[in-house]
Protein backbone atom coordinates (compact mmCIF):
# COMPACT_ATOMS: atom_id res chain seq x y z
CA UNK A 1 0.00 0.00 0.00
CA UNK A 2 1.36 3.34 -1.08
CA UNK A 3 2.78 6.20 1.42
CA UNK A 4 -1.02 8.19 2.17
CA UNK A 5 -0.53 11.53 3.41
CA UNK A 6 -1.34 12.33 6.82
CA UNK A 7 -4.56 15.08 6.00
CA UNK A 8 -5.92 12.54 3.68
CA UNK A 9 -5.95 9.58 6.58
CA UNK A 10 -7.45 12.33 8.59
CA UNK A 11 -10.20 12.73 6.42
CA UNK A 12 -10.83 9.35 5.13
CA UNK A 13 -11.34 8.78 9.15
CA UNK A 14 -13.08 11.78 9.78
CA UNK A 15 -15.72 9.73 7.16
CA UNK A 16 -16.27 6.95 7.94
CA UNK A 17 -16.91 8.08 11.42
CA UNK A 18 -19.33 10.78 10.35
CA UNK A 19 -20.92 7.86 7.63
CA UNK A 20 -21.61 5.57 10.42
CA UNK A 21 -22.72 8.02 13.01
CA UNK A 22 -25.52 9.39 10.68
CA UNK A 23 -26.58 5.84 9.48
CA UNK A 24 -26.82 4.92 12.77
CA UNK A 25 -29.49 7.97 13.87
CA UNK A 26 -31.39 7.19 11.28
CA UNK A 27 -31.39 3.47 12.04
CA UNK A 28 -32.55 4.19 15.76
CA UNK A 29 -35.55 6.49 13.90
CA UNK A 30 -36.55 3.41 11.66
CA UNK A 31 -36.11 0.84 14.91
CA UNK A 32 -37.69 2.67 17.63
CA UNK A 33 -39.86 5.45 16.21
CA UNK A 34 -41.10 3.00 13.20
CA UNK A 35 -40.80 0.01 14.35
CA UNK A 36 -39.79 -0.90 10.52
CA UNK A 37 -37.81 -4.08 10.70
CA UNK A 38 -37.31 -3.65 6.52
CA UNK A 39 -36.02 -0.16 6.41
CA UNK A 40 -34.02 -1.27 9.67
CA UNK A 41 -32.48 -3.73 8.44
CA UNK A 42 -31.85 -1.88 4.80
CA UNK A 43 -29.65 1.24 7.07
CA UNK A 44 -28.19 -1.77 9.02
CA UNK A 45 -26.36 -3.68 6.06
CA UNK A 46 -25.49 -0.16 4.69
CA UNK A 47 -23.79 0.67 7.55
CA UNK A 48 -22.13 -2.31 7.44
CA UNK A 49 -21.59 -2.20 3.76
CA UNK A 50 -19.14 0.96 4.39
CA UNK A 51 -17.12 -0.70 7.75
CA UNK A 52 -13.74 -1.15 6.70
CA UNK A 53 -12.33 -4.93 6.86
CA UNK A 54 -8.75 -4.44 6.77
CA UNK A 55 -7.56 -3.84 10.32
CA UNK A 56 -3.80 -2.90 9.11
CA UNK A 57 -5.41 0.38 7.42
CA UNK A 58 -7.69 0.96 10.25
CA UNK A 59 -4.65 1.02 12.42
CA UNK A 60 -2.90 3.69 9.86
CA UNK A 61 -6.41 5.85 10.46
CA UNK A 62 -6.11 5.64 14.08
CA UNK A 63 -2.71 6.80 14.09
CA UNK A 64 -3.37 9.77 12.20
CA UNK A 65 -6.37 10.78 14.03
CA UNK A 66 -6.20 14.24 15.85
CA UNK A 67 -9.36 14.96 17.58
CA UNK A 68 -7.96 17.57 19.93
CA UNK A 69 -5.99 19.37 16.60
CA UNK A 70 -9.37 20.04 14.80
CA UNK A 71 -10.47 22.87 14.00
CA UNK A 72 -13.71 21.84 12.56
CA UNK A 73 -14.74 20.53 15.96
CA UNK A 74 -16.24 23.44 17.47
CA UNK A 75 -17.68 25.25 14.63
CA UNK A 76 -21.44 25.48 13.96
CA UNK A 77 -23.57 26.18 10.70
CA UNK A 78 -25.88 28.32 10.44
CA UNK A 79 -29.05 26.44 11.50
CA UNK A 80 -27.37 23.28 12.73
CA UNK A 81 -29.47 23.58 16.32
CA UNK A 82 -32.25 24.10 14.56
CA UNK A 83 -33.52 20.70 14.14
CA UNK A 84 -36.69 20.22 15.93
CA UNK A 85 -38.35 17.56 14.94
CA UNK A 86 -38.08 13.96 13.68
CA UNK A 87 -37.96 14.77 9.90
CA UNK A 88 -35.20 17.54 10.08
CA UNK A 89 -33.01 15.34 12.02
CA UNK A 90 -33.57 12.45 9.08
CA UNK A 91 -32.97 14.81 6.15
CA UNK A 92 -29.95 16.38 8.06
CA UNK A 93 -28.21 12.98 9.08
CA UNK A 94 -29.05 11.28 5.47
CA UNK A 95 -27.40 14.75 3.82
CA UNK A 96 -24.53 14.38 6.07
CA UNK A 97 -24.12 10.45 5.12
CA UNK A 98 -24.20 11.22 1.66
CA UNK A 99 -21.58 14.27 1.70
CA UNK A 100 -19.04 11.83 3.67
CA UNK A 101 -19.68 8.95 1.25
CA UNK A 102 -19.29 11.31 -1.34
CA UNK A 103 -15.93 12.39 0.11
CA UNK A 104 -14.80 8.92 0.80
CA UNK A 105 -15.44 7.63 -2.94
CA UNK A 106 -13.34 9.86 -4.23
CA UNK A 107 -10.28 10.08 -2.01
CA UNK A 108 -10.46 6.10 -2.86
CA UNK A 109 -10.71 7.08 -6.23
CA UNK A 110 -6.80 8.85 -6.45
CA UNK A 111 -5.49 6.99 -3.60
CA UNK A 112 -4.71 3.31 -3.43
CA UNK A 113 -5.84 2.77 -0.07
CA UNK A 114 -6.79 -0.89 -1.00
CA UNK A 115 -10.62 0.60 -0.90
CA UNK A 116 -13.10 0.00 -3.84
CA UNK A 117 -14.40 3.31 -4.49
CA UNK A 118 -17.70 1.99 -5.97
CA UNK A 119 -19.20 0.61 -3.05
CA UNK A 120 -18.82 4.17 -1.28
CA UNK A 121 -20.72 4.93 -4.90
CA UNK A 122 -23.36 2.47 -4.56
CA UNK A 123 -24.01 2.79 -0.90
CA UNK A 124 -24.86 6.60 -1.56
CA UNK A 125 -27.23 5.93 -4.18
CA UNK A 126 -28.51 3.20 -2.06
CA UNK A 127 -29.16 5.76 1.05
CA UNK A 128 -31.07 8.46 -1.79
CA UNK A 129 -34.05 5.50 -1.54
CA UNK A 130 -33.41 4.62 1.89
CA UNK A 131 -33.90 7.82 2.68
CA UNK A 132 -37.01 8.83 0.70
CA UNK A 133 -38.81 5.34 2.35
CA UNK A 134 -37.83 6.95 5.82
CA UNK A 135 -38.60 10.14 5.68
CA UNK A 136 -42.32 9.22 3.80
CA UNK A 137 -42.64 6.78 6.71
CA UNK A 138 -42.12 9.26 9.72
CA UNK A 139 -44.30 11.93 7.90
CA UNK A 140 -47.08 9.00 7.81
CA UNK A 141 -46.51 8.03 11.24
CA UNK A 142 -47.14 11.90 11.99
CA UNK A 143 -50.28 12.01 10.18
CA UNK A 144 -51.64 9.00 12.43
CA UNK A 145 -50.30 10.68 15.83
CA UNK A 146 -51.97 13.87 14.75
CA UNK A 147 -55.74 12.01 13.51
CA UNK A 148 -57.24 12.63 16.55
CA UNK A 149 -60.55 15.00 17.89
CA UNK A 150 -63.42 15.92 16.00
CA UNK A 151 -62.86 14.64 12.20
CA UNK A 152 -65.69 16.08 10.04
CA UNK A 153 -67.02 14.40 6.65
CA UNK A 154 -68.01 17.00 4.21
CA UNK A 155 -70.75 15.38 2.40
CA UNK A 156 -71.59 17.21 -0.65
CA UNK A 157 -75.30 15.91 -0.62
CA UNK A 158 -75.09 16.76 3.39
CA UNK A 159 -74.26 20.36 2.35
CA UNK A 160 -77.37 21.46 0.66
CA UNK A 161 -76.04 24.04 -1.82
CA UNK A 162 -74.30 25.50 1.04
CA UNK A 163 -70.58 26.14 -0.21
CA UNK A 164 -68.23 23.57 0.55
CA UNK A 165 -65.09 25.64 0.91
CA UNK A 166 -67.04 27.84 3.02
CA UNK A 167 -68.51 25.28 4.79
CA UNK A 168 -64.48 23.58 5.30
CA UNK A 169 -63.31 27.29 6.40
CA UNK A 170 -66.04 26.93 9.13
CA UNK A 171 -65.30 24.26 10.58
CA UNK A 172 -61.93 24.50 10.70
CA UNK A 173 -61.87 27.30 12.31
CA UNK A 174 -63.92 26.09 15.13
CA UNK A 175 -61.40 23.70 15.67
CA UNK A 176 -61.47 19.85 13.58
CA UNK A 177 -58.47 18.37 13.20
CA UNK A 178 -59.74 16.36 10.89
CA UNK A 179 -61.43 16.97 7.15
CA UNK A 180 -62.68 14.23 4.72
CA UNK A 181 -64.14 14.94 1.06
CA UNK A 182 -67.09 12.47 0.54
CA UNK A 183 -69.22 12.86 -2.50
CA UNK A 184 -71.01 10.00 -4.51
CA UNK A 185 -72.97 11.99 -7.24
CA UNK A 186 -70.19 14.86 -8.54
CA UNK A 187 -67.98 14.22 -11.69
CA UNK A 188 -64.29 13.16 -11.17
CA UNK A 189 -63.13 16.09 -13.30
CA UNK A 190 -64.81 18.55 -11.04
CA UNK A 191 -64.26 16.77 -7.73
CA UNK A 192 -60.17 16.89 -8.48
CA UNK A 193 -60.86 20.62 -8.24
CA UNK A 194 -62.74 20.55 -4.99
CA UNK A 195 -60.38 18.19 -3.15
CA UNK A 196 -57.37 20.43 -4.45
CA UNK A 197 -59.30 23.47 -2.98
CA UNK A 198 -59.68 22.03 0.49
CA UNK A 199 -56.39 20.22 0.08
CA UNK A 200 -54.96 23.43 0.22
CA UNK A 201 -56.85 24.60 3.04
CA UNK A 202 -56.26 21.92 4.98
CA UNK A 203 -52.62 22.44 4.59
CA UNK A 204 -52.75 25.90 5.50
CA UNK A 205 -54.35 25.13 8.88
CA UNK A 206 -52.31 22.13 9.64
CA UNK A 207 -55.24 20.23 9.54
CA UNK A 208 -55.29 16.07 8.04
CA UNK A 209 -57.52 15.63 4.54
CA UNK A 210 -58.74 12.85 3.59
CA UNK A 211 -60.34 11.44 0.69
CA UNK A 212 -63.29 8.84 0.55
CA UNK A 213 -63.08 6.13 -1.88
CA UNK A 214 -61.52 7.61 -4.58
CA UNK A 215 -57.87 6.74 -4.76
CA UNK A 216 -57.26 8.97 -7.99
CA UNK A 217 -58.80 12.23 -6.17
CA UNK A 218 -56.61 11.50 -3.39
CA UNK A 219 -53.71 11.45 -5.32
CA UNK A 220 -54.37 14.49 -7.69
CA UNK A 221 -55.03 16.30 -4.86
CA UNK A 222 -51.70 15.38 -2.64
CA UNK A 223 -54.10 14.60 0.21
CA UNK A 224 -53.12 12.83 3.13
CA UNK A 225 -54.69 9.83 2.99
CA UNK A 226 -57.35 7.86 1.67
CA UNK A 227 -60.38 6.35 3.01
CA UNK A 228 -62.23 2.91 2.07
CA UNK A 229 -65.57 1.59 2.65
CA UNK A 230 -66.32 -2.43 2.68
CA UNK A 231 -66.90 -2.63 -0.62
CA UNK A 232 -64.56 -0.29 -1.75
CA UNK A 233 -60.80 -1.10 -3.78
CA UNK A 234 -59.29 -4.19 -1.51
CA UNK A 235 -57.01 -2.06 1.01
CA UNK A 236 -54.22 -4.43 -0.34
CA UNK A 237 -54.44 -3.01 -3.90
CA UNK A 238 -54.75 0.53 -2.21
CA UNK A 239 -51.73 0.48 0.20
CA UNK A 240 -49.82 -0.94 -3.06
CA UNK A 241 -50.55 2.38 -5.02
CA UNK A 242 -50.73 5.33 -2.71
CA UNK A 243 -47.09 6.99 -1.58
CA UNK A 244 -45.62 5.59 1.94
CA UNK A 245 -46.54 8.93 3.26
CA UNK A 246 -50.43 8.89 3.04
CA UNK A 247 -52.50 7.25 5.43
CA UNK A 248 -55.16 4.43 4.35
CA UNK A 249 -58.04 4.22 6.48
CA UNK A 250 -61.37 1.30 6.25
CA UNK A 251 -64.18 0.85 7.84
CA UNK A 252 -65.12 -1.90 9.27
CA UNK A 253 -67.56 -3.54 12.04
CA UNK A 254 -65.88 -6.52 13.20
CA UNK A 255 -62.83 -7.47 15.51
CA UNK A 256 -62.26 -9.75 12.20
CA UNK A 257 -62.65 -7.37 9.74
CA UNK A 258 -60.38 -5.16 11.72
CA UNK A 259 -57.67 -7.79 12.13
CA UNK A 260 -57.95 -8.72 8.17
CA UNK A 261 -57.62 -4.62 7.06
CA UNK A 262 -54.58 -3.84 9.63
CA UNK A 263 -52.73 -7.26 8.19
CA UNK A 264 -53.63 -5.67 4.42
CA UNK A 265 -51.71 -2.35 4.96
CA UNK A 266 -54.71 -0.20 6.53
CA UNK A 267 -53.01 2.18 9.09
CA UNK A 268 -56.23 4.05 10.88
CA UNK A 269 -60.04 2.23 11.30
CA UNK A 270 -63.51 4.00 10.77
CA UNK A 271 -65.84 2.17 12.81
CA UNK A 272 -69.52 2.26 13.02
CA UNK A 273 -71.99 2.76 13.09
CA UNK A 274 -72.28 3.67 17.00
CA UNK A 275 -75.72 4.48 16.55
CA UNK A 276 -78.85 5.06 14.06
CA UNK A 277 -78.18 7.44 11.65
CA UNK A 278 -80.10 9.29 8.16
CA UNK A 279 -76.72 10.22 7.42
CA UNK A 280 -76.01 6.54 5.51
CA UNK A 281 -77.99 4.11 3.74
CA UNK A 282 -77.99 0.69 5.47
CA UNK A 283 -76.30 1.58 8.50
CA UNK A 284 -75.49 -0.98 10.79
CA UNK A 285 -75.01 -0.01 14.33
CA UNK A 286 -72.19 -2.01 16.60
CA UNK A 287 -72.94 0.05 19.40
CA UNK A 288 -70.10 1.23 22.00
CA UNK A 289 -69.59 -2.45 22.57
CA UNK A 290 -68.65 -3.12 19.15
CA UNK A 291 -66.25 -0.67 18.96
CA UNK A 292 -64.80 -1.45 22.69
CA UNK A 293 -64.07 -4.80 21.52
CA UNK A 294 -62.65 -3.92 17.95
CA UNK A 295 -60.57 -1.10 20.88
CA UNK A 296 -59.21 -4.07 22.92
CA UNK A 297 -57.91 -6.12 19.85
CA UNK A 298 -56.18 -3.81 17.82
CA UNK A 299 -53.90 -1.06 18.68
CA UNK A 300 -53.95 1.96 15.66
CA UNK A 301 -56.31 4.66 15.69
CA UNK A 302 -59.84 4.64 15.67
CA UNK A 303 -62.27 6.88 13.96
CA UNK A 304 -66.04 6.08 15.38
CA UNK A 305 -68.51 7.54 13.17
CA UNK A 306 -72.50 6.79 12.93
CA UNK A 307 -75.12 9.04 14.48
CA UNK A 308 -72.47 11.13 16.92
CA UNK A 309 -73.78 14.04 18.04
CA UNK A 310 -73.01 16.65 21.37
CA UNK A 311 -75.05 14.21 23.77
CA UNK A 312 -73.82 11.37 22.77
CA UNK A 313 -69.88 11.29 21.80
CA UNK A 314 -68.70 11.01 25.30
CA UNK A 315 -69.64 7.26 25.47
CA UNK A 316 -67.85 6.84 21.89
CA UNK A 317 -65.11 8.50 23.57
CA UNK A 318 -64.99 6.69 26.71
CA UNK A 319 -65.34 3.37 24.21
CA UNK A 320 -61.45 3.87 23.09
CA UNK A 321 -62.08 6.15 19.99
CA UNK A 322 -59.28 8.40 18.91
CA UNK A 323 -61.76 10.35 16.92
CA UNK A 324 -65.18 11.43 16.12
CA UNK A 325 -66.48 11.28 12.87
CA UNK A 326 -69.51 13.40 12.26
CA UNK A 327 -71.93 14.61 9.00
CA UNK A 328 -75.36 15.51 10.30
CA UNK A 329 -74.39 17.18 13.50
CA UNK A 330 -72.17 19.39 11.94
CA UNK A 331 -73.50 20.17 8.63
CA UNK A 332 -77.26 19.42 9.41
CA UNK A 333 -76.99 22.45 11.76
CA UNK A 334 -78.18 25.66 11.21
CA UNK A 335 -74.66 27.25 12.50
CA UNK A 336 -71.79 24.82 10.85
CA UNK A 337 -69.22 26.79 13.19
CA UNK A 338 -71.16 26.80 16.10
CA UNK A 339 -72.23 23.37 16.19
CA UNK A 340 -68.48 22.35 15.32
CA UNK A 341 -67.39 24.14 18.05
CA UNK A 342 -69.69 22.75 20.72
CA UNK A 343 -68.53 19.49 19.63
CA UNK A 344 -64.75 20.27 19.88
CA UNK A 345 -65.59 21.31 23.53
CA UNK A 346 -67.21 17.83 24.42
CA UNK A 347 -63.86 16.52 23.01
CA UNK A 348 -61.51 18.68 24.57
CA UNK A 349 -63.51 18.56 28.51
CA UNK A 350 -63.07 14.90 27.73
CA UNK A 351 -59.44 15.25 27.31
CA UNK A 352 -58.89 17.45 30.34
CA UNK A 353 -61.07 15.00 32.21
Amino acid sequence: MELIPKDILRIIDANLNRAGEGLRVLEEFARMSLNDKGLTQRLKNLRHQILLTDTRFQERLLLARDAEGDIGADMKAVGQDALVDPQSIIVANARRVQESLRVLEETARVYNTGIDAGKYGKARFELYTVEKDLLSSILREDKLKRLKGLYVIIDTDALRGRHYIESTAQVIKAGAQVIQLRDKQCKKAKLVGIAQEMGELCRENGVIFIVNDYLDVALAADADGLHLGEEDLPVSVARALLPRNMILGRSVRTVEKARSAIAQGADHLGVGGMFPTTSKENNEVIGTAGLRAIREAVHIPLVAIGGINKENMSLVLEAGADAVAVISAVLGAKDIETATRGLVEVIEGGSRG
